[in-house]
């Protein structure tokens, strides 16, 4: 048997700067109570973004400690204009775990 190799890494034409992989903070009631309670913060993030994208840029500009990052795909919703139908548009959200001696003081 072989042993199993990693992932290669995935090569991007664009290079992301930490202000372009995170594009919002997710406020939520579920959000707040997370970020209270077990140091966990949402963000909505650019959908090319990797989880150590996404720690990197957290770290960078917070200049917190981050411990875990989990990623999500969202689909987006249908909904009518008169008498069409479309969708909004797909997209990425990260949950950060930090350090517990830090904070983020926005939320």
């Amino acid at each position: 048997m072989s042993a199993i190799q990693p992932p290669k890494p995935v090569e991007r034409k664009i290079e992301l700067e930490p202000h372009q992989i995170l594009l919002k903070p997710l406020v939520t009631e579920k959000g707040v109570h997370r970020a209270t309670r077990n140091n966990q913060y949402a963000f909505q993030i650019h959908r090319d973004a990797t989880k150590l994208d996404v720690k990197k840029a957290v770290e960078h500009l917070f200049d917190v400690k981050v411990l875990k990052v989990r990623t999500q795909t969202r689909k987006g919703k249908a909904r009518r204009f008169k008498y069409k139908i479309g969708r909004t548009s797909d997209w990425k959200k990260a949950i950060v775990s930090l350090h517990e001696d830090h904070r983020i003081d926005f939320f």
